[in-house]
């Protein structure tokens, strides 16, 4: 036994002292380990609150509605575009009226068809974007050997490397 465990007695007095000594020093510096788990408790709380307000309810009859007029202006569009080729062919008199008139639309205007129609499709893609599912990471291979299994910083570097 050492000049130390003598005059402190067994080692629980030891382990006493050393506790006091982390408090203390607590008091001053915060604990950056217990700040970082407090951090992942919060953050782990606001995810799983906001997973249970977004979890998909079942549809009724208007979110049917909804999303089957959601799904109308792309094939509206691209008919109608396909549309606009058949009548210039059958009647290309009146199309060219119609496409005066149309050179009769202000600047302003066709900015703010753009902006709506570039809105609806970028919003569209963003939802589908959002509720697209995330694949899993493979696992992790098994521990070569004893001294890894022990070593859980060594796991961690070998999985992120992985």
């Amino acid at each position: 036994m050492g000049v130390i465990g003598r005059i402190l007695g067994n080692g629980g007095a030891v382990t006493a002292l050393g506790q006091a000594a982390q408090g203390v020093a607590e008091v001053f510096t915060p604990s950056a380990t217990r700040q970082m788990e407090l951090g992942a408790a919060a953050q782990t709380a606001a995810l799983a609150q906001m997973g249970a307000e977004f979890a998909h309810a079942g549809q009724g009859w208007f979110d049917r509605a909804v999303n089957g007029l959601n799904r109308l202006p792309r094939p509206l569009l691209a008919f109608g575009t396909l549309a606009l080729f058949g009548y210039a062919m059958l009647d290309p008199a009146g199309f060219g009226e119609r496409m005066l008139g149309l050179n009769l639309v202000p600047e302003p205007l066709w900015w703010l068809l753009g902006a709506v129609v570039g809105f609806y499709f970028g919003a569209r893609e963003a939802h589908h974007f959002r509720l697209r599912a995330v694949a899993a990471p493979a696992p992790a291979p098994a521990p070569a050997d004893a001294a890894e299994a022990d070593n859980p910083a060594l796991a961690d570097w070998r999985q992120s490397q992985g």
